[in-house]
Parts: structure tokens; sequence; C-alpha cells
């Protein structure tokens, strides 16, 4: 057992390092090359904070093992709304953002209810995965059209946690990006990112190897195991920066985040694991999973919409239907 949680530990460390240098690298050499903040934003930032849980969904689905990869998915949204929002809440109250209400959450329910209607079958195929591309797609279109509909004069607050455009007043994980950082050229840069996807690789196959031992090890299905540590692995970055921005009073953007990355866990990464390898889907999950992800889903929405906040109170609300979806799942399983 020591030396499965040692395999999960060392892989969510790797793969936590490898997202950090593939969006920092990929960013700065982005900027370098003359791409714009919107292009960069749009497709390596909004990609490589997804990074972590597309790994190991593809990684877990290529080993035959995709109630792992299922898990991480519908364990990781699990995570961000009752988990992550709701630890942040309870350190300070969290405001909504008029964009959250009218565009973010029912983005968020609609993919959530298409979710059900393309794993129904008990399949995703390589089908399923093109249709979640087409939501994502249509997605980052909106995206871009009120972006350039405020005039471009202003950063896009991009659904993904912790993370903001370069050049427009934000940066990956907080930190400022600049085109002159030091004397770092871009090979310097394109060495970082490549580092990245070293470190993403390498730490999914240490998640999925520490998972599934870890799994036999205890006498649980690999489900569970992928719908709670790997999960919760893999949201580590979610769960830090909105933690620490709550900490730190800079709380406007992070329910917009999270709800942000709950799409692109639906689309792009269980979308993108499709693609790379069909996956079958457990019949418990259509009883069981998806209706305490959907659940957790549809709570948010009014908590949000109440006063446009979440205080300590919904924060408390969340965290109890956190641990009160788990004691449901423990006791079917």
């Amino acid at each position: 057992m020591i030396s499965s949680v040692l395999l999960l530990a060392l892989g969510v460390a790797v793969l936590y390092l490898g997202a950090e240098w593939l969006i920092r690298g990929a960013v700065r050499l982005g900027t370098r090359l003359g791409v714009t903040p919107i292009m960069v934003g749009l497709t390596v930032v909004s990609i490589g904070t997804s990074a972590p849980e597309l790994v190991v969904s593809v990684v877990a689905s290529l080993r035959g093992t995709p109630d792992l990869a299922m898990g991480n998915v519908l364990g990781s949204n699990l995570a961000n709304v009752g988990l992550v929002l709701g630890l942040a809440a309870l350190i300070r109250p969290l405001a909504v953002a008029e964009s959250v209400v009218r565009r973010d959450l029912p983005w968020m329910v609609a993919v959530t209810l298409v979710a059900f209607l393309l794993i129904w079958n008990l399949e995703v195929g390589r089908l399923e995965g093109m249709a979640f591309a087409l939501v994502l797609l249509i997605y980052l279109g909106v995206l871009f059209r009120q972006w350039k509909g405020q005039g471009s004069t202003g950063p896009l607050k991009l659904p993904v946690p912790g993370v903001g455009v370069p050049g427009a007043g934000g940066s990956p994980r907080g930190e400022a990006a600049s085109s002159t950082v030091g004397l770092q050229g871009p090979w310097w840069e394109g060495g970082r990112v490549a580092l990245g996807i070293v470190g993403l690789v390498a730490g999914g196959q240490l998640i999925v190897a520490g998972g599934t031992d870890l799994a036999t090890w205890l006498g649980v299905s690999e489900l569970v195991i992928g719908l709670s540590v790997v999960a919760v692995g893999t949201s580590l970055p979610e769960l830090a920066t909105t933690v620490v921005a709550a900490a730190r009073k800079e709380v406007d953007l992070a329910v917009g985040n999270i709800v942000g990355s709950n799409i692109f866990n639906l689309t792009f990464v269980l979308g993108g694991t499709a693609l790379v390898q069909p996956m079958a889907v457990a019949e418990r999950i259509l009883r069981v999973e998806y209706p305490a992800v959907l659940l957790i889903s549809l709570l948010l929405v009014p908590l949000a919409l109440h006063g446009r906040e979440l205080g300590r109170l919904k924060g408390a609300i969340l965290l109890a239907a956190y641990v009160g979806i788990w004691v449901w799942i423990q006791s079917v399983g």
C-alpha cells in the first residue's frame, strides 16, 4: 500500500510541475513569437490547465481501465464544485460575476445534460468524442465573440483556474507574463514546453499505476479510486489557486473559473480521451456517479444566483453536499 500511495503522490507532483512548465513556457513562447493574447489564452492556457485530467484519463483508457478515466472526469467536477468552491467560500465570500450567471452556469448545466445523452449507450466512442469537441468549439466561439464584442480592450476572463491572459493583466497561476523575462530566449521556453509534456506523461503514468495498485490493495473499484484520490489529485491546481485567491481577497473570477473548468473536463478531457481511445461506461455510472455530478451542478445554480455571492453558509452547504454525495456513492457501491 505504501508504494502505491508513494506512486500516487509522486505522480501528482510530477503532473503538477509538468502542467506548470507547459503553460508558462508555451505562454511566453507564444508572446515572443507575436501570437495574440486571445489566441494564447483560448488555446495554450485553456488546454494546458486541463492537461492533467486529460493525460490521466487517456493513459487510464489506453491501459484498459476506463472506470479510472471516467472516475477522474466525474470526480474532478464533483471536487471542483463541492470541495474547491466550498472551501474557498468558507475562507472568504466569493462574488459571482454577471458573465457567470448569463453564460457559464447555463453552459455547465447544458454540457452536463448533453454528456448524459452521449454516455446513455454505455460507450464513449469517437463519434461521441467528436460531438464533445464540437460543443467545446462552440463554447470557445462564444467566449471569443464576447471578447470581441467588448472591443478587445481588456483581458479575456478565461474559464480556467488561476490563469489570465498574458499581456492583458494576467498570467498562468498568477505569475506576470512578459515577452522580456530575463535573458530567456525561445529555445529555453521551447525546452520548458518539452519538459512539461514529458512531466505530464510521466505523472499520468505514475498516477494510473499507483491508483490501480491502490484499488487492488484496498479491494475497491477503480471507479471509486478515480472519483476520489485521482480526481482530487488532478484538481489540486484548481484547489490551490482558488483557495489561495480567496485568502488573498482575489475572488472575482473564482466561481467562473471553476464552472469553466467543469465545462472543459466534460468536453475537452472526456471528448479528447474518447477520440484517442473509445471507452466503455459502467452501467452504475448512469445510476450513481452521473446523477451526483448533475445534482451538485444544479445545486450551484440557485446558490450562485441568490445575492450573486457564495458566502460562508453556502460554502458549508456545498461541502456538506460533497460529503453527502460521497456517503451515498459508498453506500450504493
